[in-house]
């Protein structure tokens, strides 16, 4: 088990795990219609995987490079990933629908109330 650390082949089995999470939570997204958009999910994974791999790189004994590499492709993700959550936000506050939001007409939306309305209506 100590073998398994100090080689860092915990972080490879972590990885893939992590991957399994992602496959899992588009598909549930994919077949629910609910759950965390594929561009917000890719930026926050993509951001935990570069740390990981940095961290796998350290406890291998790679070059410092590789380790500083790592750590700025988190860092681009994670920024990419706040930027995208904010303009969510933002689209919410001021009364948009978000392009990375939910797909398809949801109970919430205007047009959908509109239709419910006008076939009251005309009932």
């Amino acid at each position: 088990m100590a073998e398994l650390f100090a080689s860092g082949r915990i972080i490879d089995l972590i990885l893939a795990l992590v991957a399994c999470e992602a496959l899992a939570l588009l598909v549930w997204r994919w077949r629910r219609g609910r759950g965390p958009s594929p561009i917000a999910l890719i930026g926050n994974i993509a951001a935990g995987a570069c740390l990981m791999i940095a961290l796998r790189a350290a406890l291998s004994g790679a070059h410092w490079t590789i380790i500083a590499g790592s750590l700025l492709g988190s860092l681009v993700a994670h920024v990419a990933d706040l930027w995208f959550r904010l303009h969510e936000e933002q689209s919410k506050a001021l009364g948009r629908r978000s392009q990375l939001g939910e797909p398809g007409t949801s109970t919430d939306t205007a047009a959908f109330n509109r239709r419910q309305q006008a076939r009251m209506i005309s009932s």
